[in-house]
């Protein structure tokens, strides 16, 4: 493939990922009634708070979607500390049912999704308390209006801006956006925060493709040096590859959330970019079952697509669940069979698909308990026919003669209580 100039892609990913005029204007009329009629039910309620909007809308970092969310934050005042400000939101939303349909979603504080009737975004309403230090936030939530200044006093250059969306383009096709425990990765806001501190897209990008594990970067060197860091950070929050110390709260790691596999992976992206930079690492990807399907016959290997649904709450909850179960799953699977390849996908849902390459052990080795154990060693040997000893262990060795479709069926028919604890209540062999 020909390789194409870099400021010329830059430029044209940009036009492609910059929203359209017409998507901003709708999304702000929309947000000004909104914002109007949620003030007018705070002051007839006499509930003491004060609206903002958030998140990359409110930051001009938003970049183009099907379907945009928008962050809209009231805040509480202190007054209201120790109250439930979600039941004080749901009431200050109470006159607004006709701008769209409203539903309660629960997480570490209840909040409020408001999906507009032929629209292509829905809004967020998020309760949070209004504080005058990070370190008196009593959610994570609370932060929220001290990143948007923090981010809209530092980025204030169109090509400052412009080289943000050009990162979370970027991260985005490569499956590393979002801080989601189904994702683990870089959060919209340390997205900002680490183009800034690099000084633009294609020196972050360099600077990923070499980055080494546990990496320290301060950027308003609120520490001295690394030992002062380990002395106030709370460890849990250090287990993170990159530690990036969040610029309004010294306490927090801004990307607590990133794994060393969501790392690994986007580093890979980061050196093929530079190394042969094309349109197509802006792209997000689809799957192609059909190739890794034909690819895996011609292997000699099986290729099995399921889709699990789960019975929690669509998001983080239902993603989170739904990939610890793949990943529970595949281990499973990798007892009797050698997985070459594997994938998982959630469209945000309750459902998510999931496919294994894989071949078959050909027979497996099991331990059994010690073979001066009589009792035990006896129940080992009539579960198992073909056993034997070996430094005082028994032991069985088992053929694998049944395909991989076959195995899933006797799992699962096996596996009822663990998937319904797992919060998995349906899975199904797609092919």
């Amino acid at each position: 493939m020909k390789k194409q100039n870099i400021n010329q892609i830059l430029k044209e990913v940009l036009s492609r990922v910059n929203p359209p005029e017409e998507d901003i204007i709708d999304i702000e009329k929309f947000l000004k009634i909104l914002v109007l009629r949620i003030e007018k039910n705070l002051k007839s309620r006499k509930i003491n708070a004060e609206v903002f909007i958030g998140g990359s809308f409110a930051k001009k970092t938003l970049i183009k979607k099907g379907l945009y969310d928008i962050d809209v934050f009231i805040r509480f005042s202190e007054e209201n500390k120790g109250k439930s400000i979600s039941k004080f939101t749901e009431k200050a939303i109470g006159g607004i049912k006709k701008m769209g349909k409203i539903s309660l979603v629960h997480g570490s504080r209840d909040y409020f999704k408001i999906e507009p009737d032929n629209r292509n975004f829905f809004i967020e309403i998020i309760p949070v308390m209004k504080i005058k230090n990070p370190k008196n936030a009593e959610n994570i939530t609370d932060l929220s209006y001290f990143h948007v200044s923090y981010i809209r006093k530092r980025l204030k250059t169109e090509k400052m801006l412009a080289d943000i969306k050009l990162a979370k383009a970027f991260c985005h096709a490569n499956k590393s956006y979002g801080a989601e425990s189904y994702i683990n990765g870089f959060s919209g806001y340390a997205i900002e925060l680490l183009v800034h501190y690099y000084k633009g897209f294609l020196n972050f990008v360099k600077a990923m493709a070499k980055i080494k594990n546990k990496e320290i970067i301060d950027i308003e060197r609120l520490y001295k040096n690394k030992n002062e860091i380990m002395m106030n950070m709370n460890s849990a929050k250090m287990n993170s590859p990159i530690i990036l110390i969040d610029p309004t709260y010294r306490e927090r790691n801004a990307l607590a959330a990133l794994s060393e596999e969501t790392l690994a992976h986007f580093r890979e992206a980061c050196k093929k970019f530079l190394k042969n930079p094309l349109m197509e690492f802006f792209e997000e990807k689809k799957i192609n079952l059909e190739r890794i399907r034909k690819n895996a016959e011609k292997s000699k290997k099986e290729f099995i697509l399921l889709r699990a649904e789960t019975d929690m709450q669509e998001g983080d909850i239902a993603g989170s669940k739904l990939v610890k179960f793949y990943r529970h799953l595949k281990n499973e699977i990798n007892k009797f069979y050698t997985v070459s390849s594997d994938g998982f996908d959630y469209g945000g849902k309750k459902e998510a698909q999931f496919f294994f390459v894989a071949k078959s052990r050909g027979k497996i080795i099991s331990r059994g308990p010690d073979a001066n154990d009589k009792r035990n060693a006896a129940l080992f040997k009539k579960k198992h026919r073909n056993t034997f000893i070996k430094g005082g262990k028994i032991y069985t060795e088992e053929k694998i003669e049944k395909d991989i479709e076959k195995f899933i069926k006797e799992w699962m028919n096996s596996n009822y209580e663990k998937m319904n604890d797992m919060h998995i209540n349906e899975l199904s062999i797609e092919s």
